[in-house]
């Protein structure tokens, strides 16, 4: 194990780097300084964070565009609500579901006073599951809906728990504070409480490695790798997606 620490640590060093942020989502958030929008930006952006890499940055700027200067602003104006439902922001993200996320956050920061969302996330048990539970509830709340593009954590019979990527990712920009990639602009929740964010790659990289014995792609897939990665590091865990990510397989 000692010397898959010592590989990962390697190109966890060789990937968070300052060239890293042009290349990556993680750019988006990086535009603004202030807590509202970047958490925003986090979210909204990491929602529509899968497919091609270029893609990605592309639709994800004219998704900003459409929000203007500061998107807290948009989101508490009611900007959204001119948005046309059938228009095409990211693959199967269109109009209604930018309008479905902004309608549940301004629901959100309306309930909080303007707090930071990271209220919704935190609990004295530390949960990161928990507060992504909370977070979907309280965005159905706002809506009358549940929506397919916020993923369900739950493990209740039939439903086996999503392993909530693209949240742990929004998750892992707001909470880790590295003063290179990762913003860390949340401070109640700390980097040893995230998971890691698992996809297709990461997960078939950690099987090869030794790290996932599990075959499904879910939520207790996410817990088992995560607390392999605390063994090599039980405050920054999380720090290792620099490294999962980037590992090449034949």
């Amino acid at each position: 194990m000692n010397n898959i620490k010592d590989y990962l640590e390697k190109l966890v060093a060789k990937n968070n780097t300052e060239a890293f942020i042009k290349d990556d989502p993680v750019q988006f958030p990086h535009r603004y300084s202030d807590i509202h929008d970047i958490e925003i930006v986090s979210f909204l952006v990491a929602t529509i964070a899968w497919g091609n890499r270029k893609m990605i940055l592309n639709n994800a700027n004219k998704m900003l565009d459409i929000m203007g200067k500061s998107p807290y602003d948009y989101v508490m104006s009611g900007g959204f609500e001119k948005l046309e439902d059938s228009k095409c922001v990211h693959r199967t993200f269109f109009g209604r579901d930018l309008k479905y996320y902004c309608k549940g956050i301004q629901h959100i920061y309306n309930q909080l006073v303007s707090c930071s969302l990271e209220n919704v996330f935190y609990n004295e048990e530390h949960d990161v599951w928990r507060g992504i539970e909370n977070f979907r509830n309280l965005m159905a709340e706002a809506n009358g809906v549940t929506s397919k593009h916020i993923s369900n954590p739950c493990c209740e019979a039939p439903m086996k728990g999503s392993a909530c990527k693209r949240l742990h990712m929004a998750l892992r920009w707001l909470v880790r504070n590295d003063g290179i990639v990762d913003l860390g602009v949340w401070k109640r929740l700390s980097p040893k409480d995230l998971m890691i964010p698992l996809d297709v790659h990461v997960a078939r990289v950690s099987r090869e490695l030794g790290l996932l014995d599990r075959k499904s792609n879910d939520r207790m897939a996410v817990e088992i790798l995560t607390e392999h990665l605390r063994e090599f590091d039980a405050e920054d865990p999380v720090k290792y997606d620099f490294a999962l990510f980037g590992v090449e397989l034949m």
